[in-house]
């Protein structure tokens, strides 16, 4: 670990002194007063329902904090951060705004070719590889550590896994930090070693190639997920003892029937006894999510004749809240309130089965009685919420002023 003087965790006791910034950034009237009606607006003929729980989390709300705790601790110092904060836009431009400069990704971790001893280096919400800690460890500079504590617990269950020789079959996108600095935990131990599945169709294939069904066998699996899984992974060996861990953000019950399913694969092969010693699996999924994911599919009872999700195209919690939503009701997953034109009447919002911006016109009819559910993702600040709503009112002709 490094040193005390250059590895901070705890923030530098300056909560107070930046909380009237971070209000002023961040918080919002209308949300206030949705939270002050009980998750209701109604202007006009218009009705917006908020879901229970939403936006900011504590993880996003302290590395947020954290990050402006370091601006005003080193008012002169050159200031670094690796990566985004958080998947949000707005938050990472206020950032860059207040000198913040991002380093980009390089091969093999962050670009640190800048960064000298002096300087200080914030590790975001979703932590790092253990690659860039030792890195930056070696450069000597002031470390500032935001890692989400859900993030910590993930952690510790893939180090577990990889001390006691378990394979780590981690449900997320190999590309995302997170899930890179999750990942990266099996390289304490020799031998170490992990796989990502995006999916329950990339768990079949683990699932088939443990029955000895997968099509085309060991080449055939390499080549598909070479990318996705530790240097030297030989799924004739490291697919024999399974240590199931998760992307926080990822969806709740997916992760879970990741789990089940795979659980019951190898106990299907080997019987349950050979189950009961050489499997494991644990709900990783954040506490946060899970509530966000929970009060969505409480909100998705009610009528609602459409559902607007905010938050950054990249954010894999706000995804995966999308995509409940999507099952069930008309659903615009837009990265800020920006992507509302109410006098083009248009959305722009990140297409669910293609991944992609589209623009769509008429998406709000303009006449009648008009139910709209509405929620954010985890690093979703609550201004860009209310602007949102301010942009659904404005659409359907209704003054956010009236709204008392």
């Amino acid at each position: 670990m490094a040193s005390e003087s250059t590895y901070v965790r705890k923030g530098f006791g300056l909560k107070a002194e930046v909380q009237d910034t971070l209000t002023a950034d961040y918080d919002g009237k209308l949300v206030d007063l949705l939270l002050a009606r009980e998750y209701t607006l109604t202007a006009g003929d218009v009705t917006i329902r908020l879901a229970k729980e939403f936006g900011f989390c504590y993880g996003v709300e302290r590395a947020v904090e954290y990050a402006y705790q370091t601006r005003l601790k080193f008012p002169d110092k050159k200031i670094y951060l690796a990566g985004e904060i958080i998947h949000n836009p707005h938050v990472n431009a206020k950032l860059k705004e207040m000198g913040i400069v991002f380093l980009k990704p390089s091969d093999k971790g962050f670009d640190y070719t800048g960064v000298e001893p002096a300087d200080v280096v914030i590790l975001p919400a979703f932590g790092v590889t253990i690659h860039d800690f030792e890195t930056l460890r070696a450069i000597g500079c002031v470390m500032v550590d935001t890692t989400c504590g859900s993030v910590l617990n993930v952690w510790k269950r893939v180090d577990a896994y990889a001390k006691d020789g378990f394979t780590s079959l981690i449900h997320g996108k190999y590309y995302h930090e997170e899930t890179r600095a999750t990942a990266s935990q099996v390289e304490k131990y020799e031998g170490g070693t992990y796989i990502v599945v995006r999916n329950m169709a990339e768990a079949e294939d683990v699932m088939a190639y443990i029955a000895g069904t997968f099509p085309g066998g060991r080449e055939a699996f390499l080549a598909k997920y070479a990318h996705a899984a530790a240097p030297g992974f030989d799924p004739d060996l490291h697919l024999k003892r399974i240590g199931v861990a998760n992307q926080t953000t990822m969806l709740a019950r997916e992760s879970l029937a990741i789990g089940e399913a795979v659980g019951q694969a190898m106990e299907r092969v080997h019987g349950a006894e050979y189950r009961a010693q050489n499997f494991r699996t644990f709900d990783t999924i954040c506490s946060a999510t899970q509530d966000r994911q929970d009060a969505v599919n409480a909100l998705l009872t009610e009528p609602l004749d459409v559902m607007l999700v905010i938050g950054g195209y990249n954010s894999s919690n706000t995804i995966s809240l999308a995509a409940l939503c999507a099952e069930k009701v008309r659903t615009y997953h837009v990265e800020d309130a920006n992507c509302i034109d109410p006098e083009q009447g248009t959305i722009r919002y990140r297409d669910l089965a293609t991944g992609k911006e589209v623009s769509e016109s008429a998406w709000l009819p303009m006449a009648g009685p008009l139910r709209v559910g509405l929620t954010a993702g985890a690093s979703t600040p609550n201004n860009k919420i209310g602007e949102a709503v301010t942009r659904v009112l404005q659409t359907r002709g209704v003054d956010p002023a009236s709204v008392a």
